[in-house]
């Protein structure tokens, strides 16, 4: 595996100063396998910020980017995001395209998605996850 990519909810938990979430991110992000935000769970969380004007968050967040750094989207996971959602609504189970494209990019670059939504997330073949919470 390639590290650690932290979803939406995770981000939120963060924020929120879960002081065992930010140790073991922290820990992860510096000493072991690597953290990294994907484009779309910083899109999902950077909106909500602006859009509740919480700037102190805003500006936490912020920091939390520079210190693990965001997950560029590509064309490899936009064609596993396409496969992932025809293959959901072939079995009638679809998912938010946001669960979608994040899921995509964990599974195309190796990360493991830590997440506190693994009802929903399980539903998606070959991606690995985590709940830290």
């Amino acid at each position: 595996m390639n590290g650690y990519a932290l979803d939406s909810n995770i981000i939120s938990f963060l924020l929120r100063k879960n002081k065992k979430l930010q140790d073991r991110v922290y820990h992860e992000a510096n000493n072991g396998k690597g953290v990294i935000i994907p484009a779309i769970a910083y899109y999902e969380v950077k909106r909500g910020l602006i859009d509740a004007q919480a700037t102190t968050k805003l500006a936490a967040f912020e920091r939390l980017c520079d210190m693990v750094g965001i997950d560029k989207i590509d064309i490899e996971t936009l064609d596993e995001a396409s496969n992932i959602y025809a293959s959901l609504k072939k079995i009638g189970r679809l998912l938010e395209d946001s669960d979608i494209l994040i899921a995509a990019s964990c599974i195309v670059h190796g990360y493991i998605l830590v997440t506190d939504n693994i009802q929903h997330l399980g539903r998606i073949g070959g991606l690995q996850f985590e709940n830290w919470v």
